[in-house]
Formats: C-alpha cells, sequence, structure tokens
C-alpha cells in the first residue's frame, strides 16, 4: 500500500533530502523519478571529480543518507517510505563512478541501476527483507548500485 507524501518533505530539510529533493514525491515511479533526479548532479557536477575525490563523495553521501533515511523514516513512522529516494541518488552515483563521459553511458547506467533495483535479484531481495533501519533502506540500493557498476565496467571493457 502506498503511503501519502507527507507534507513534511517541503519543510523540513533533513525529509526534503531524504525525498531525493522533492523527486520522491511523484505519484507514480518514485524511485525512477528519484534516479532520474541523481543524473543532474551527475552530469553537471560529479563527473567531472577525480576517481578519488569520486569515492569519497560515494563514502559520505552513503553514510549521510543512512542518517536521512533513518531519521525521516522514524519521523513518518513508516520503514521505508516509497518516496524516500535518497538511497536511489547514492545507488545510480555508484553504478557511474568510473564510467566513461557521454550520455549513452548515463543513460546505460540508469537502466542497469532500475532493473537492479526493481528485480532485487539474490542477495538485494534478502536485504531488502531483512535488514531495517536507515541502513536497510540504503544497502540494497548500494548493492544494486554495485551490481550495476560492476556490469557497466564488463561492458565498458569488454563490449564497447
Amino acid at each position: 500500500m502506498a503511503h501519502p507524501v507527507p507534507r513534511s518533505i517541503w519543510r523540513n530539510p533533513i525529509h526534503f533530502l531524504a525525498f531525493g529533493l522533492g523527486s520522491g514525491a511523484a505519484p507514480k515511479a518514485p524511485g525512477t523519478f528519484g534516479t532520474l533526479a541523481a543524473v543532474i548532479p551527475f552530469f553537471f557536477v560529479l563527473q567531472h571529480l577525480t576517481d578519488q575525490a569520486y569515492l569519497v563523495m560515494l563514502i559520505v553521501t552513503s553514510l549521510v543518507g543512512i542518517y536521512l533515511c533513518h531519521k525521516t523514516a522514524k519521523d513518518l513512522g513508516v520503514h521505508d517510505h516509497s518516496g524516500i529516494v535518497w538511497d536511489e541518488f547514492v545507488g545510480y552515483w555508484i553504478t557511474m563512478w568510473l564510467a566513461p563521459a557521454g550520455w549513452f553511458y548515463i543513460v546505460l547506467g540508469f537502466v542497469l541501476f532500475r532493473l537492479f533495483d526493481i528485480l532485487k535479484p539474490w542477495p538485494i531481495s534478502w536485504l531488502d527483507k531483512n535488514v531495517h533501519g536507515g541502513f536497510g533502506i540504503m544497502v540494497d540500493d548500494i548493492l544494486a548500485g554495485v551490481m550495476s557498476f560492476v556490469v557497466l565496467q564488463a561492458l565498458v571493457h569488454f563490449v564497447f
């Protein structure tokens, strides 16, 4: 059952970030809209970071995400509200680490991440069901990002 989007996402900066700068308020497919919103900072800023700075950014945004998602879920009284999409931001950004520049790879990374996030192959599905709190909200998307990263890098090095 879908939970209503709380008004607090527009007033509370923690909820606003957890809801992906408002992208998680989309009435349909908030995870997809959250991932789309993650493309914008990637395209304009993140892809220009050094590999090491990008890795630091991934660690920081993952740790911050654990707090944001935990606090928002606790405040809303819903373990993993579908509008909480900070985890999609980080998962997509993990997918895109070390990716070649260009729209083809941005779109390919988007498709790969959405597939892993939606299909949730093992062990993503296990983590999604069995790990709770902010870490639980984040970890399945982090792993979906890692799996998407591996597939994208394999495609880059062996196919394209």
